[in-house]
């Protein structure tokens, strides 16, 4: 249900410097499924089942996708910066490399400068797999922005880079790519590191 006034819910607070910021949310007035993060969780378990069902037939799953395209850009080459980037724990990372190794994607290998440091090295089928993942998140990205406009799609990345900046303050992030908060084991619809 949308609430008829929103504008009449919107009181000034202060920020640390003084300035008006608005409240978009109260407790007086507050409807679950007006809230920005449950529209953003719906959205992304949207994204999830689309990007599973358009892998489907590959060797990857949702949850899979993510780490083989930091493999792929040289964003992450250990399990430690992998888990990081893809703000999992460092059990759940194992599990997942551990299968994306039993399916030929990727493989450990020691470092020759640092005996204690284990890189991970995409195979041959690996590079071939991340190779057709743009393709994939776009075409699923683009099902879901269809009916937006050039402008709207602007506004929105902008809208939504402003609230991670906002969240990234929150948490003392160090900077607009590291991850926002220490990482918890996943157990969201749409999420899982099987298969």
């Amino acid at each position: 249900m949308v609430n008829p006034n929103p504008a009449s819910d919107k009181t000034a607070s202060h920020d640390s410097g003084g300035a008006d910021r608005p409240v978009f949310y109260s407790a007086e007035s507050y409807l679950p499924e007006e809230s920005i993060g449950y529209l953003m969780r719906r959205i992304l378990v949207s994204l999830a089942h689309s990007v599973e069902t358009e892998l489907a037939g590959s060797a990857l799953t949702n949850a899979q996708w993510l780490p083989l395209l930091k493999l792929s850009s040289g964003t992450a080459s250990t399990a430690a910066e992998l888990a990081r980037h893809c703000q999992l724990d460092a059990g759940a990372m194992t599990r997942m490399l551990d299968r994306l190794e039993a399916k030929g994607l990727c493989q450990r290998s020691r470092s020759a400068s640092d005996r204690r440091v284990i890189n991970i090295l995409l195979t041959e089928t690996g590079q071939r797999a991340a190779q057709t993942l743009p393709g994939v998140l776009s075409s699923v990205l683009n099902a879901h922005l269809q009916g937006l406009s050039a402008t709207e799609f602007e506004t929105l990345k902008t809208l939504l880079q402003k609230m991670l900046s906002n969240a990234a303050a929150l948490h003392g992030a160090t900077g607009p790519n590291e991850p926002i908060y220490e990482p918890t084991p996943i157990t969201s619809p749409g999420y899982s590191d099987a298969a």
